[in-house]
């Protein structure tokens, strides 16, 4: 039975191989040009600079130089950075929505399952062998994507945790990797169709990967509050990496009155012109900048609960296809 699924899957194995090496040769070059570009810079060092509060102003001036420089230069890719979300989903329609669409849609289902080879057996095998190969797939897609976007991330001010560079990296890669694959694999034994088996996994797999990421990943833990004064010589220093959920200014009494936004006033609250900073927004004497974020250093920790979840998901969708296998005639 195995040697029949290497026979049925290798070539499917060999273009994935052959595609992920064509990848890797596009990748390989621009994350050594941008590891060059970040080390020439001083970037490593004023990472860690910047996360000192006691840091002088001119250190920081000079830091934020850098980033800018190196913003200007890669932050483009940040577009090809969303190109690479969609490669889990890839692997989801070409790997696992054929997987039992194909034999139900060709009538070959009827001659593997009466040659002595159960249901629930070609089942695990075939499940367990595209899985395992999946999950290798993905393990050197999130080593190698996380190499590659480390700048970038070091670079911008929201870190590890900002929208799509915390879904290319670490290990949610193999949790997003394994539930497309179930989830192709369950479609297949629902439509029994290749095509609408793929359809479905794809709408599907963005369906629940939006829903999680906005509505679950901000909740994983307490977010955290931070108070800001309004007043100062320059703009309100935040520790570099969080991820900012929702900000504002707010009064003394806790009522916003701007969103998603902060003011910086210069001391004594009045301008150059004599107006009192902030009038044209009602603000009173006390008012602060006020934000609700995740720390930097929870990445990890996201990185578990989501992986978790998704793998959970692969898993039942796993078991409801065994199911389902048993009911297809």
């Amino acid at each position: 039975m195995i040697w029949l699924t290497w026979r049925q899957h290798r070539k499917q194995a060999f273009f994935t191989l052959l595609g992920f090496a064509a990848l890797a040769a596009l990748m390989v070059p621009i994350g050594l040009s941008m590891r060059s570009s970040f080390a020439d810079l001083g970037l490593a060092e004023c990472v860690r600079q910047l996360n000192d509060p006691t840091v002088a102003a001119a250190v920081r001036d000079g830091c934020d130089a850098g980033f800018h420089r190196f913003n200007n230069r890669y932050g483009s890719l940040n577009l090809l950075a969303v190109l690479l979300i969609t490669l889990p989903v890839l692997v989801g329609l070409f790997w696992g929505a054929p997987l039992v669409a194909r034999e139900v849609e060709h009538g070959t289902h009827r001659f593997v399952w009466t040659q002595g080879v159960g249901r629930t057996r070609w089942a695990l095998v075939k499940f367990g062998l595209v899985g395992g190969g999946a999950v290798v797939l993905a393990v050197g897609y999130g080593l190698g994507i996380s190499w590659w976007v480390d700048p970038l991330t070091q670079a911008a001010q929201e870190g590890r945790l900002g929208l799509i560079v915390f879904d290319l990296q670490g290990v949610v890669p193999i949790g997003y990797t394994l539930f497309a694959v179930a989830l192709g694999i369950f479609a297949g034994t629902v439509w029994k169709r290749m095509l609408p088996a793929m359809g479905i996994t794809l709408a599907g797999f963005i369906g629940v990967r939006a829903a999680v990421e906005i509505l679950a990943r901000p909740h994983y833990q307490p977010a955290r509050t931070q108070t800001l004064p309004i007043e100062g010589d320059g703009p309100p220093e935040i520790s570099r990496g969080n991820w900012i959920l929702t900000q504002g200014v707010r009064n003394p009494d806790g009522t916003m009155i701007a969103e998603d936004t902060r003011i910086q006033c210069p001391p004594g609250g009045k301008g150059p012109d004599g107006r009192v900073c902030g009038s044209e927004l009602g603000i009173e004497p006390g008012a602060y900048n006020w934000q609700l974020y995740q720390p930097a250093d929870r990445f990890w920790l996201f990185q578990g609960i989501e992986t978790g979840i998704f793998v959970a998901l692969a898993l039942l969708l796993l078991y409801l296809a065994v199911r389902r296998i048993r009911r297809i005639a």
